[in-house]
């Protein structure tokens, strides 16, 4: 696939996940999972088809995963997560960009280490960082969802991505 697509594919992924989650959204495990779970594989497949790459490398990425993991652990306990209509919703907060940006520069930083470390940009694909992120916060949100006791929004059937947008 051209890297400017797959780059593109990326960003829609990212762009749509923050706007619903910055107009608030009803909490479901498949919209809560899917973006990590889909950013994730598309980076790991990234991994997958760089050749040559060395057990150290691989030490780098794994670490990359963690602190993305880490990092958004921590922006998902921001994330305000309330009862709306008898089930659970999220919304973005302020505090969770604070977050975000600092998690921003975190990442660089390691991302640079890293490099100055040796280890090839192309094996630090930016949806797999982005993709942990994702994935740490989903699994603080949804811990913090199962807690609450508030029952989980029920899956919409027969909606594309684009009508959810709309809510």
């Amino acid at each position: 696939m051209n890297g400017w697509v797959y780059a593109g594919l990326v960003a829609v992924v990212v762009v749509v996940v923050v706007i619903r989650r910055l107009r608030g959204e009803p909490l479901n495990a498949r919209d809560l999972f899917g973006a990590p779970v889909v950013l994730t594989g598309l980076g790991g497949w990234t991994v997958a088809q760089r050749p040559g790459l060395r057990v150290s490398d691989y030490g780098w990425i794994a670490a990359g995963a963690v602190l993305g993991v880490a990092l958004g652990a921590v922006r998902g306990a921001t994330i305000r997560v309330y009862e709306r209509e008898g089930v659970l919703w999220q919304r973005y907060t302020g505090r969770t960009f604070l977050v975000a940006a600092l998690s921003l520069a975190v990442m660089a930083g390691f991302a640079a280490l890293a490099g100055y470390y040796g280890l090839a940009p192309d094996a630090r694909p930016v949806q797999l960082s982005i993709g942990v992120g994702f994935l740490g916060e989903a699994l603080v949100v949804g811990c913090r969802g199962v807690v609450s006791g508030v029952p989980f929004a029920p899956e919409r059937r027969g909606a594309s991505p684009l009508d959810r947008l709309r809510r």
